[in-house]
């Protein structure tokens, strides 16, 4: 039995070295790393981070469709071949992450204020709402792809709008969204968004990113000075106040006996 797991692990060793390739999978064709073409338009240095990825966005969009255009020429011609290394090409780009690099909250500022009622604004929130409490129907199963839906229909929202009394809560359920990811730096600046843009929010924002500095980020000295700020300008329910409260005390302690030690 040894003597064939030793077989069976050399074989698949020899194969790793020599390269293991299908039949015309045109593993001869494929282009080093070093030597592939760099692209034909690039920005200025100076280019805003804005123009940088709206740049990017549409290179996306025209790899892909030429892509889908060599697909279309094999198919016609009957290179299946060819047909099968586009189709191979165009799976590993869609199989690719990509990221909206753009984080709204970011770019908006903290400046903006949550005054007007605007009709508009007010329907695209409850679209996002509607779309983010469909991902989350299933209480056990969450949808992570319609919570990105939801994310961005929030963020357009913020984008178009930057006057509406809805973007506070927008930034707020966009936070909630980015904890459900980890995401939790995002999380934070539209945490600290929500309660900048309309400070008599009823959100608990404050609440919300005085737990993500001290529970995710190990930020605790500026957790203790927003865990207090909540109890003062927020309406806490029980369970959150009860909490905020626990956290002061035990934060407030840990800094006393760091000062002792010092």
């Amino acid at each position: 039995m040894a003597r064939v797991s030793l077989v069976i692990m050399l074989t698949a060793l020899i194969a790793l070295l020599t390269g293991c390739y299908g039949v015309d999978s045109g593993a001869s064709q494929l282009i080093p790393p070093q030597m592939k073409p760099t692209p034909m338009e690039s920005l200025m240095v100076d280019s805003s981070e804005a123009d940088i990825v709206e740049q990017m966005a549409i290179n996306r969009q025209e790899y892909r469709r030429g892509l889908d255009s060599l697909i279309t020429c094999y198919k016609r011609s009957g290179d299946n071949m060819k047909l099968k290394w586009a189709e191979n090409e165009l799976k590993q780009l869609n199989a690719l992450p990509q990221y909206n690099y753009i984080i709204e909250a970011g770019i908006a500022g903290p400046e903006l204020r949550a005054a007007a009622s605007i009709t508009e604004a007010d329907y695209m929130y409850a679209d996002a709402l509607a779309i983010e409490k469909k991902a989350k129907g299933l209480v056990v199963i969450v949808d992570d792809n319609l919570l990105r839906k939801a994310l961005i229909k929030y963020n357009e929202l913020i984008n178009r709008h930057p006057a509406s009394d809805k973007i506070d809560d927008a930034a707020y359920r966009v936070a909630g969204i980015c904890e459900h990811f980890q995401d939790y730096t995002i999380a934070l600046i539209y945490y600290q968004r929500a309660y900048q843009w309309s400070p008599d929010s009823t959100n608990p924002a404050r609440f919300k990113a005085a737990y993500v500095l001290d529970k995710h980020m190990s930020r605790r000295a500026e957790a203790l000075e927003l865990y207090r700020e909540s109890l003062e300008k927020e309406k806490l329910n029980a369970n959150y106040a009860e909490f905020a409260q626990l956290r002061i005390e035990e934060l407030t302690r840990a800094h006393e006996k760091l000062n002792d030690v010092k």
